[in-house]
C-alpha cells in the first residue's frame, strides 16, 4: 500500500512539497534554538554540536520507527554499511559541516542563491549516473526556479559575503546534490527507512566530534531549547525518510527541483514565527516562478518519459 502510494506521481509531488515545508520550518527554529542556547554568531563549534545533536536524535527517532516497522530490533547489515557511511558522510556530515562554517562568512542572500544551484547540479548528475533526459523544458524550468530564488532575495547577489564563505556554501550545495544521487542509488539496495536512520546517526557523530573538538557544547538544562531541538530532529527524521523513499521510485532531477521551495517556505515561516515582514511582492513572485519551474521540470509530453 505504502509502496503504491510512493510510486504515484501526484502523491510523490505532494510529499516532496511537504518535505520542503518541513525543511522550511528549520530556518526560524534554528534561529530560535540559537537564541535559547545563547549561541554566539562566531561559535562554530557549538553550532556543529547543535546540528550533531539534532541529527543524532533524528536518527534515533527513525531507528525506533524502523524497529516498529520490522517488529524487531534491527541492526545494520554488512552489505548496508558502505551505502550508509557514504550517505551519512556526504548528505549529513559534509553538507552541514560546510554549511555551518560558511554561514558565518557569507550572507543569507548568498546562501539561498548558491544553495538553489543544487537542483541544477542534481539534474546534471542524474543525467550522468541514471541517464535521465535533460531537455530544453527542464533547463527552462530550473532557470525559472532559480529566478524565483533570486526574487525572494530581492534579486541580490553577494550581499556582503566573502569568497571563502561562498565557496563553503557551494561545497555544501555540491554535497547536497551528490547526497541525492547516493540516496537514490542506495535506496535500491537498502530499505529507505533503515538507510535514513543509520546515515543520520553516522553523520551526526562526525558533526558532534567536530563540534566538541572545536570547543562547542550545549546547556541541555534550557528546557525551551531542548523542545526546539526535538522539533528540528523530527523535521529531519520525517523529511529525510520521505525524501529518500521518493528518490527510490522517481527520477532524482524531478524530485530535487522541489528543493527550490525551501527558501520560500523558510521566508514565509520566518515571518510567521519571528514576526518578520513577508507580505512583499517578491514573496509572491518567487512562489509563482518556482511553481512554474517545478511544473516544467516535471512536465511530460509522454506519460512514460524518464521512467
Amino acid at each position: 500500500m505504502i509502496e503504491k502510494l510512493l510510486k504515484n506521481r501526484i502523491f510523490a509531488y505532494v510529499a516532496a512539497v511537504f518535505c520542503t515545508l518541513l525543511w522550511g520550518t528549520a530556518f526560524p527554529f534554528i534561529k530560535l534554538g540559537y537564541a535559547e542556547f545563547e549561541v554566539a554568531d562566531g561559535d562554530i563549534g557549538t553550532k556543529l554540536v547543535f546540528a550533531g545533536a539534532r541529527f543524532l536524535i533524528a536518527g534515533i527517532m527513525v531507528y525506533i520507527f524502523c524497529c516498529f516497522k520490522e517488529r524487531r530490533m534491527t541492526l545494520i547489515k554488512k552489505d548496508e554499511l558502505l551505502p550508509v557511511i557514504k550517505l551519512g558522510l556526504v548528505q549529513t556530515a559534509a553538507q552541514y559541516l560546510f554549511t555551518y562554517i560558511g554561514i558565518g562568512f557569507t550572507s543569507g542572500t548568498s546562501t539561498s542563491i548558491i544553495t538553489a544551484c543544487a537542483s541544477f547540479i542534481t539534474v546534471g548528475l542524474a543525467a550522468l549516473f541514471f541517464k535521465e533526459k535533460i531537455t530544453v523544458v527542464k533547463i527552462l524550468g530550473c532557470a525559472l526556479g532559480f529566478a524565483g530564488v533570486l526574487a525572494i532575495n530581492n534579486f541580490g547577489f553577494g550581499g556582503g559575503g566573502t569568497l571563502f564563505g561562498d565557496v563553503m556554501i557551494f561545497c555544501s550545495t555540491v554535497c547536497a546534490a551528490f547526497g541525492n544521487i547516493i540516496a537514490k542509488k542506495s535506496a535500491g539496495k537498502v530499505d529507505p527507512v533503515r538507510l535514513t536512520a543509520f546515515q543520520l546517526i553516522a553523520g551526526s557523530l562526525v558533526l558532534l566530534a567536530a563540534g566538541l573538538i572545536m570547543g562547542g557544547g550545549l546547556n541541555l538544562a534550557k528546557g525551551n531549547g531542548v523542545l526546539i531541538l526535538l522539533w528540528l530532529a523530527f523535521v529531519s527524521a520525517a523529511a529525510f525518510t520521505i525524501w529518500t523513499a521518493l528518490l527510490k521510485y522517481h527520477p532524482a532531477g524531478k524530485i530535487s527541483v522541489f528543493n527550490l521551495l525551501v527558501p520560500v517556505f523558510g521566508t514565509v515561516l520566518s515571518g510567521v514565527v519571528l514576526r518578520e515582514d513577508i507580505l512583499r511582492i517578491e514573496t509572491f513572485l518567487a512562489l509563482a516562478l518556482i511553481s512554474l519551474g517545478i511544473f516544467l521540470v516535471n512536465y511530460n509530453k509522454r506519460s512514460r518519459e524518464d521512467d
